[in-house]
């Protein structure tokens, strides 16, 4: 069993159902947490999938997660497991399943670097060993090859064109998705041109927080090639939406998925195509109705109500990349919106469908899991990655403590129009160990060290000990 002691303790009287997913989050990840003998690191966060096979994307997100308890939850550490057998030539006893998943290693190496304040990792990944950058650049020039290698279960499918990637379904995680209607190896696909450029801006930045101007301006152009491209060939100014394109004419493939929200997390759209994209997430034939964002867009022929897996489904990857997007762009209003509705929905799965867990996605109509797309409920106890709902989404979004930063001792927070008491206890970030409850107007703070509370751009300086702020709204 879990001891509730290791994480933040969170408190939301407006519904204490969220609070209890929140620990069933929790506890199911503790029991997720496997040991491998033999594995460059042993114990690992397991993706809640298959038992002898690692994919890129899940670990990275789940270290979104495991970010709160990172002492207990090796979450960062499990990114090892690629970085050896991929770059270094380590032998593993477990397969990296698809080794062309989402490059989203960058990101999330800066998001953690930030959360705790650790320095230790960047210098190794950029100037020891250079993983960063050896798989970004395995992605620009070797991928392809990468056909016989025994650290891989799969064929890698991605392939660099003057314009973008070539890539599939699984390796880009959303396995039987309508996109490309059928033309297996015929489109470019969004998200792999807008995460690679995600990745150089993550490069670029951890370069900078070390002094390697170097790497930082080489990353940074690759950064700025990619949204150009992104900008030039991806947008359709006409109903201002990001889309795939063909590889031979670059016509625009006409399928809408959250997909294209890469574009936004990864900063590349111009504010005034960010304000167009992100009126589809409110709208209810595209990406709002029931539950936001649905995994193709409702008005789409090959939308299945019961989500079909990834032709309607909500996924918790999609969804917590989306609020994090919208962030991006100052939308915090609309984040807390859609961090709620979804949380919600796993709420009500919890309480209304048996077994009450957490599974690996969700019907987009009603509260219920999806189906597979092979009329089979999805996989159950999935924490795993369907934990950022009840613990990343509800701390940061819900409850909206939507960044963390131990570099500048910050801590800043979009409050919510509650009817009651709400907040963290035991929050961590860096040296910092706070609890922050608000009631109204007021926010009740105790911490072993100073930080910078921040509401809503209001800086309020919080001592150690006991303290209370009033803000207005």
């Amino acid at each position: 069993m879990l001891d509730k002691s290791l994480v933040p303790q969170v408190v939301f009287e407006e519904d204490p159902r969220f609070v209890e997913l929140y620990y069933k989050a929790w506890e199911l990840a503790y029991q997720h947490i496997k040991t491998v003998p033999g594995l460059p690191v042993e114990r690992y966060m397991d993706e809640a999938c298959m038992p002898d096979r690692l994919w890129i994307w899940d670990t990275c997100f789940m270290v979104h997660f495991c970010k709160y308890a990172p002492q207990y939850f090796p979450g960062i550490q499990s990114l090892d497991n690629f970085y050896l057998p991929l770059h270094d030539g380590v032998a593993t006893p477990c397969h990296i399943h698809h080794v062309d998943n989402p490059p989203l290693f960058a990101w999330v190496e800066y998001e953690y670097y930030r959360f705790t304040g650790d320095k230790s990792r960047i210098r190794r990944n950029l100037v020891e060993k250079q993983y960063l950058q050896k798989h970004y650049e395995f992605l620009e020039n070797e991928c392809r090859y990468f056909y016989d290698s025994p650290l891989s279960s799969t064929i890698a499918l991605w392939q660099k064109t003057d314009v973008g990637y070539v890539w599939s379904g699984c390796p880009s995680g959303m396995d039987n998705t309508p996109r490309g209607r059928g033309s297996y190896h015929m489109i470019l696909w969004v998200d792999a041109l807008a995460q690679m450029a995600l990745s150089a801006n993550y490069i670029s930045k951890l370069a900078d927080e070390i002094g390697e101007s170097g790497i930082a301006e080489e990353y940074r152009k690759k950064y700025v090639e990619k949204c150009e491209l992104l900008n030039k060939y991806y947008y359709r100014e006409s109903d201002g939406f990001y889309y795939d394109i063909g590889i031979k004419n670059h016509g625009f493939c006409d399928v809408m998925t959250p997909a294209s929200f890469w574009v936004l997390l990864a900063e590349a759209a111009p504010e005034e195509r960010a304000e167009r994209l992100i009126k589809t997430i409110l709208d209810p034939n595209k990406f709002g109705g029931m539950v936001p964002l649905p995994t193709v867009s409702r008005d789409d022929p090959d939308f299945v109500d019961d989500g079909g897996y990834w032709r309607g489904s909500v996924w918790l990857p999609t969804t917590y990349m989306t609020v994090k997007a919208l962030e991006k762009y100052g939308e915090f209003d609309l984040a807390s919106e859609v961090a709620f509705r979804t949380v919600k929905h796993m709420v009500e799965t919890y309480e209304n469908y048996l077994p009450h867990t957490i599974w690996e996605c969700y019907s987009p109509t009603a509260a219920l899991p999806a189906e597979n797309g092979r009329n089979r409920v999805v996989r159950k106890d999935f924490c795993g990655w369907s934990a950022l709902g009840p613990i990343s989404l509800f701390i940061e979004n819900v409850l909206g403590f939507h960044r963390a930063d131990a570099v500048t001792g910050v801590l800043e927070l979009h409050p919510r129009k509650s009817s009651g008491k709400y907040g963290v206890k035991n929050f961590k970030f860096g040296e910092v160990c706070c609890d922050v409850i608000v009631e109204n107007d007021k926010v009740k703070c105790r911490s072993n060290a100073g930080f910078t509370l921040m509401i809503d751009q209001c800086e309020y300086q919080i001592g150690p000990g006991e303290q209370t702020v009033s803000f207005s709204r």
